[in-house]
């Protein structure tokens, strides 16, 4: 029974062995295919190689690096032999290694090239279970590099051990997939973490089969198309997704999230799917519409006068199919009805534009595209509906770590704006209350989820997982929802505080709250950017003292809000925010807070603190709606 990863690439192989699986670029930036034989070659080899070297089922393995061949080829050894990897991306500080490679127990680890290996070595000695490092990239010089007491071995030297070791026992890997099981642990991804823990969110190969399967209805992939990775491989959204496309036929190409590497590989590989991040697709948006700008005059007045119709074309496209969310249950007869004349009036004019606007935003994303996925973030309406003016099918999908992670995305084939779709195939959900009762369509309330994406929970930590995943099974995922009558689900903000950033990035906010509040000049603090670019802080500051520094530094204001409006004291607490929020403390650039609003009233126990004093996020979200907009606004 093909129940893990393993057993299926050892199936896809044997039926489907010259199918092109990878595209590798060379030096020249020239792409070349790598069929599942010639794949399966090196996974076998690498396996073999790693048992070599002392990993063995139940173990778990490192990996620090960014998207490369090497990864798959890594990952998939490790799932044949039934370790686990244990990844992270070559953004990671040194405290997050320390830290996860140690309390996942890892005794080997692969590291991208020599930046991650010097990471690595910096903090070795907290590594007590660290015997060996692998070093991924084919260019690097193993004689001048720093050991410190550790094995070091190339990619290319635990091939060799593999290739040799599978000399004296041919049939060593098979033997080891076959006795693979669903219920073994595949990965332990750690969530992002500043000065508190990351959590280490455990996989099993039940989760991931489970997720390669179900997506195949709403995304029709198939060995037609072509996939383009740019995002981080060891990302669970770009994991799965990439898991969902190989196993489904589709080959994979990595790019670069360069922009003139992007544009280039768009136009070399002409790919069909493109998955990535609200953050980009808003950048792809920006780049058309700048390049549509530089051009002036007529051509740029005519291109904005086709997108104003492509998005009207849309949306009474969408309102005849019937595809709107519903929240009450009523016929939509009427509103096709009523779509219907306006629809007729209007298609001459998008086939138009189509023509003469729209095909060359489809040139430019290689000719062949067939649809983008967005996830890890929601997407901006105003992104959502210039691609569905343009023509070009963007699928929102939902999911968190904990649930491996696809909880639901739109259907290519009848895609409701506005939603992230529906569950996919096996996943339960419902919406509750504060009072754990249980809402109905329409109505605001937490997502809880239910399904074999579960993860199995977070690795040491039981009482997490007891607050996380309920006996039945059911994981609060923390976001409020709203599902509409035919089971869709529509994001409207997040109860529990992860804050996801426009390019996919956690941020837990705690952490850094914590360290602003070490400010005298800082009585209450709360950080925000959900779904924006960058992260903005709402402050709560210490009048008595910043007064006191007003008036010590000739600052003069007549009232408490035009002290507070200076730019003296907004550039005082901005100064004390960056001295805290700061590589030096372990956080990372995204992690940066960069723009303040300062807030005359303080927070109020019961009202957006509770009586213990944590901060009701969604409430002071609710109260400063209009100050927070106006910190993401952008400048013209």
């Amino acid at each position: 029974m093909t129940d893990t990863i393993a057993k299926l690439v050892r199936d896809f192989v044997a039926n489907k062995p010259d199918l092109t699986v990878q595209w590798v670029k060379d030096r020249a930036g020239d792409f070349h295919p790598v069929s599942w034989k010639t794949l399966y070659r090196d996974v076998r080899a690498f396996a073999a190689g790693l048992h070599a070297i002392g990993v063995r089922r139940g173990d778990h393995v490192g990996i620090v690096s960014d998207n490369m061949p090497e990864w798959l080829v890594a990952d998939l050894a490790m799932q044949c032999i039934g370790a686990a990897d244990v990844p992270r991306g070559s953004d990671s500080t040194t405290m997050e290694i320390e830290y996860i490679l140690e309390h996942a127990e890892c005794a080997v680890s692969l590291a991208e090239n020599q930046a991650q290996l010097e990471k690595i070595l910096s903090v070795r000695k907290s590594l007590k279970k660290l015997k060996t490092l692998i070093i991924m990239d084919p260019a690097f010089q193993k004689d001048s590099a720093r050991k410190d007491g550790v094995g070091l071995l190339t990619f290319r030297e635990v091939l060799e051990k593999g290739a040799e070791a599978l000399e004296r026992e041919p049939d060593f890997v098979e033997q080891q997939i076959e006795a693979g099981k669903p219920e073994e642990l595949a990965t332990i991804i750690y969530t992002s973490g500043t000065t508190g823990e990351p959590k280490g969110v455990m996989l099993s190969n039940r989760n991931y089969m489970h997720q390669i399967r179900a997506p195949h209805t709403p995304l029709e992939i198939s060995s037609d198309d072509i996939f383009l990775s740019v995002l981080p491989v060891w990302h669970s959204y770009e994991r799965a997704i990439e898991y969902v496309a190989i196993f489904a036929g589709c080959s994979v190409a990595y790019s670069k999230l360069v922009s003139q590497i992007l544009i280039e590989d768009m136009a070399k590989v002409r790919p069909t799917i493109f998955p990535s991040v609200p953050r980009i697709w808003e950048a792809i948006k920006r780049g058309i519409l700048r390049n549509i700008d530089s051009e002036g005059g007529l051509k740029a007045a005519l291109a904005h006068f086709f997108i104003v119709v492509g998005a009207a074309h849309a949306k009474l496209r969408t309102r005849f199919r019937g595809l709107i969310p519903r929240f009450q249950r009523r016929s939509g007869l009427m509103e096709a009805a009523v779509a219907c004349l306006p629809l007729l009036l209007l298609t001459p004019l998008n086939l138009l534009g189509q023509s003469l606007v729209f095909s060359k935003i489809k040139h430019r994303l290689g000719g062949r595209f067939r649809f983008g996925v967005s996830g890890a973030g929601a997407l901006p309406q105003h992104v959502d509906e210039f691609f569905a003016a343009a023509g070009v099918l963007l699928l929102e999908g939902y999911g968190l770590t904990e649930s491996a992670p696809i909880i639901s995305v739109r259907d290519c084939r009848r895609p409701v704006p506005g939603t992230v779709g529906k569950p996919v195939p096996e996943v339960e959900v419902k919406v509750l209350d504060e009072q754990g009762l249980e809402l109905g369509p329409g109505q605001k309330g937490v997502l809880y989820v239910r399904g074999p994406n579960v993860m199995m929970g977070y690795y040491k930590k039981p009482e997490l997982t007891a607050l996380t995943v309920d006996r039945e099974g059911w994981l609060n995922t923390g976001d409020l929802v709203l599902l509409t009558h035919h089971q869709e689900i529509r994001i409207v903000g997040r109860a529990k505080e992860t804050v996801v950033l426009l390019g996919g990035e956690n941020v837990e906010p705690s952490p850094i709250e914590d360290v602003i509040g070490e400010s005298d000049f800082v009585e209450q603090v709360m950080v925000v950017g959900q779904d924006q670019k960058f992260l903005a802080a709402l402050v709560v500051p210490n009048l008595e003292n910043v007064t006191k520094y007003a008036q010590s530094n000739g600052v003069s204001f007549s009232s408490t809000s035009d002290l507070l409006a200076s730019d003296p004291i907004n550039n005082l607490i901005m100064d004390e925010i960056n001295q805290r929020v700061s590589p030096k403390r372990g956080f990372k650039l995204f992690e940066r807070v960069n723009k303040v609003r300062l807030l005359e009233h303080p927070f109020e126990r019961g009202k957006e603190i509770t009586h213990t004093l944590k901060l009701k996020r969604d409430v002071i979200g609710d109260l400063y709606k209009k100050e927070i907009a106006e910190l993401f606004k952008e400048r013209r």
